[in-house]
């Protein structure tokens, strides 16, 4: 496997490049996570079975977008191939450290410079990709309710209802949450798709994001899910705020745009969140 990685790294890069050290980095849940060099330069590596293979090639289509922004600080994907057993994506390696408050008010900065940079005229995205392990259906849709409403909610309960998880009748919720934003209709901007604190770091005192599950919908998305696993600091917002303010309404939407990172996180951990979704849709349906 190495050797096959070290020969496309090489083929990338026009270089000559050996596995020389290769050091395993903790991480996230779903893949397995190496640090390798040939003594001189660095590459990131991330490693799952060979059946993984799409999810890969989707997170380098969402970093290739996000870099193109020219807004936000990507790693760079350098070469993404499986071999028999295993799949694998590279990228350039980057040292990370804690971000000061400036960074993280740059950060919230660039955010919204993306927010702005790249929209589109109907919500979606050229391909379904993954949000975690789950298939994300991203079908172009100009109506922004019905979108969310159905390629993120129904899709969700559908794959809970499948393995047993109900929270209630899916045509219900889904129709509840189209009447709550049925009259928003917001600009279709580049999202990150999966903006929480374990997918942002700092390197030279420069922010940088990674983890991507883009797609083209409402920037909201993008800041509920900062507010939802450990919230990002407060000068983060001052930032995002400085360049685009957020539209009225927005913190009803938020719980609504929490809930499919909710249902999400059931679908993979089971228990420990299904008591919080099911709050959640018994709230917003009550609203």
């Amino acid at each position: 496997m190495w050797p096959t990685i070290a020969n496309q790294i090489s083929e990338a890069t026009k270089t000559d490049f050996s596995v020389l050290n290769k050091q395993p980095l903790a991480g996230g849940d779903i893949n397995r996570a190496f640090r390798i060099d040939d003594g001189d330069t660095a590459f990131f590596v991330k490693l799952n079975d060979a059946a993984q293979i799409d999810k890969f090639r989707c997170e380098w289509t969402s970093l290739e977008h996000l870099a193109a922004a020219n807004t936000l600080q990507v790693p760079k994907p350098v070469c993404c191939g499986s071999t028999l057993s295993s799949s694998f994506l590279v990228l350039s390696y980057l040292s990370f450290h804690e971000g000061c408050e400036q960074a993280w008010y740059a950060l919230g900065q660039q955010l919204a410079r993306l927010h702005q940079s790249q929209q589109q005229p109907m919500y979606g995205w050229d391909e379904d990709n993954f949000l975690g392990l789950s298939v994300q259906p991203n079908a172009w849709h100009k109506k922004w309710s019905t979108f969310f409403a159905e390629q993120r909610i129904g899709w969700q309960l559908t794959i809970l209802a499948d393995k047993g998880i109900h929270f209630g009748d899916i045509g219900d919720i889904v129709t509840g949450i189209k009447l709550r934003l049925v009259h928003h209709q917001p600009s279709a901007s580049l999202l990150h798709g999966d903006l929480w604190r374990g997918n942002v770091a700092f390197h030279d005192n420069q922010p940088v994001v990674f983890d991507p599950a883009s797609y083209f919908g409402d920037r909201e998305i993008d800041i509920a899910m900062t507010e939802l696993f450990g919230q990002f600091p407060h000068v983060f917002y001052q930032g995002y705020n400085t360049v685009w303010p957020l539209d009225p309404g927005y913190r009803q939407r938020r719980e609504i745009y929490h809930l499919y990172h909710l249902l999400n996180h059931v679908s993979h951990f089971g228990e420990p969140y299904r008591e919080q979704a099911n709050s959640s849709v018994n709230r917003i349906l009550s609203s």
